[in-house]
């Protein structure tokens, strides 16, 4: 075994024929009734101006304005609700209220004393700003064989620093699991509370809709806005007649109907008219099955805590190795995978976490956190196979994530989102080196992530029976202003956009139509699109 630490680095700068057919078909449908359109009638056109964008136009105060890019009326999405508070909202810096030293010698199990110190701090009362403290790990080197654990809202765990030189926590577990996990219990439906949605089509961008019957919703209430997806969709999508492996036949799920759930906040009720507080990212058609909204029941989601400035090493056996590409590469899998796990989690946070060594990196976000902020981090050194399911350094499940000024070394799948996502979500200012696959949404119709200024192989594409049939894995996502490679296509019933991206396009897996590609080879204005949006939401 080893707990070498590798060398600092710096922080980033930041088809089958059936399948072409319907492809064509695709793009004859009208989206709201069905019916075939004229020529007099068909989608705008990308824009062929270097340098502009015709979908985001920035005006006096820096207002935004945007242009449809169906005749439905779908826009991008607003991303600027991303982030912990909602975005916009600086982290907040806790009181230190207990302070750890690290134990003499440097061999003891530390994770009793350190979860101890955790649950003091959860037992405190929290102050007006839901924060109860912080247990600060001073400088030194800390042992954990257990995972820690953050069960109440209000507790941060902080470091003196990510650096070899600062608060290092080496995670000594001879098993897969995170060496810390923050969350509670996710939200709970209320079934009686649902009342579908009435509009035929709702687009993307949307943050507004009619409801067929508005008693029981009311301002302020959390609900979740269902858009489903029938076998007709499925169908349209050709994700039912997906070509198996020839490898491994059995391997290749088709799909079945499924719903996504964007958790949203109820503004505004007019008449039948309802108003959430972020935009949907997918929309919603009634001939595709519609959609609902339905009030939960979130008494055991925790909130507002975090994992600041700690350097995190997972120990692994270094007899365990494989040659890829002609280099030697540790393999060992039975060790730590993620510095830092949210679940069950809302406004939260990771600053300054660097790991080494972990099978996957510093930090994922499973489908029960909302409004979570990943920045500064560092992924070094991974220790995997270099094969499917390993290496995701920054894997978000959940929704209104936002992940910037983030650095990855030798990962496959750097920045990387599941499957059926609800977004939006945003990776920000990224980097990723010595890839070993595409940063991209992962499998089975991921919605609304933004890929803003990022700097690594990219791809939205459908991956057809790749994993256990992935399908079109991602549907309505922005690539603003980054660099690399990139693949890009659009899948039916939806859109992908590249939009001022500096690089070569990738090696589409499967041929199928290409996304709406703006300003190739030149970036636009403005320069960062979430964080315009953000200024333009804030100065309202």
């Amino acid at each position: 075994m080893t707990v070498a630490v590798a060398q600092p680095t710096p922080r980033p700068r930041v088809f089958s024929r059936m399948l072409l057919v319907r492809s064509l078909v695709s793009l004859l449908i009208g989206l709201a009734g069905g019916g075939v359109r004229s020529a007099a009638a068909a989608e705008p056109a990308p824009g062929r101006e270097q340098g502009i964008t015709r979908l985001v136009s920035v005006g006096p105060e820096g207002r935004l304005s945007y242009a449809p890019y169906t005749l439905q009326g779908d826009t991008l999405p607003d991303f600027s609700h991303c982030g912990y508070g909602g975005g916009g909202v600086p982290l907040p810096r806790a009181d230190v209220r207990e302070t750890l030293l690290p134990a003499a010698g440097g061999t003891a199990d530390d994770t009793a004393r350190i979860q101890a110190a955790i649950d003091r701090v959860g037992l405190r009362a929290p102050g007006p700003d839901g924060l109860r403290g912080a247990v600060l790990l001073r400088r030194g080197v800390y042992r954990c064989a257990g995972v820690l654990r953050v069960t109440v809202g209000g507790v941060v765990l902080r470091g003196e620093g990510d650096g070899e030189d600062g608060t290092v926590v080496i995670a000594t577990a001879r098993q897969p699991q995170p060496l810390i996990q923050l969350g509670g219990v996710g939200p709970r439906e209320d079934a009686k509370t649902a009342r579908e949605i009435s509009d035929a089509y709702v687009p993307v961008g949307a943050r507004g809709f009619s409801v067929a019957e508005v008693a029981g919703l009311a301002v302020g209430q959390t609900v979740f806005v269902v858009r489903r997806g029938n076998a007709a969709w499925i169908s349209a999508l050709g994700m039912d007649q997906i070509r198996p492996r020839s490898s491994d036949p059995g391997s290749t799920k088709q799909w079945s109907p499924f719903a996504l759930k964007f958790d949203r906040v109820i503004t505004a009720i007019e008449g039948h008219r309802v108003t959430i507080d972020a935009p949907l990212a997918c929309a919603i058609e009634q001939r595709w099955g519609g959609g609902a909204v339905v009030g939960y029941r979130d008494a055991g989601r925790i909130e507002r805590c975090g994992v600041e400035s700690l350097r995190t090493v997972s120990v692994y056996d270094e007899t365990k190795t494989d040659r890829v590409a002609g280099a030697p590469v540790f393999v060992d899998e039975a060790h730590a995978t993620y510095g830092v796990a949210f679940g069950a989690v809302k406004h939260a946070w990771a600053r300054e976490i660097t790991s080494v060594h972990f099978a996957h990196g510093p930090v994922s976000v499973g489908s029960a956190a909302k409004w979570i902020t990943v920045e500064d981090c560092r992924a070094l050194a991974p220790v995997s196979p270099i094969t499917g399911g390993r290496r995701y350094p920054y894997s978000v499940g959940g929704q209104l994530t936002l992940v910037q000024r983030c650095s990855s070394d030798h990962a496959r799948h750097a920045f990387v989102f599941g499957a059926r996502v609800p977004g939006p979500n945003v990776f920000r200012e990224c980097r990723s080196e010595h890839d070993h696959a595409t940063s991209e949404p992962h499998h089975r119709w991921s919605v609304g992530g933004l890929y803003d200024n990022v700097e690594a192989q990219l791809a939205i594409q459908d991956r057809q029976w790749m994993g256990s049939g992935h399908g079109w894995a991602g549907a309505n996502y922005v690539v603003w202003n980054s660099r690399g490679s990139l693949i890009c296509q659009k899948p039916p019933t939806a859109q992908n956009f590249a939009i001022g991206f500096v690089g070569p396009r990738g090696q589409d897996a499967f041929p199928r139509p290409a996304g709406w590609w703006e300003s190739e080879g030149r970036p636009v204005e403005p320069r960062s699109l979430y964080l315009a949006q953000l200024k333009a939401r804030l100065a309202k």
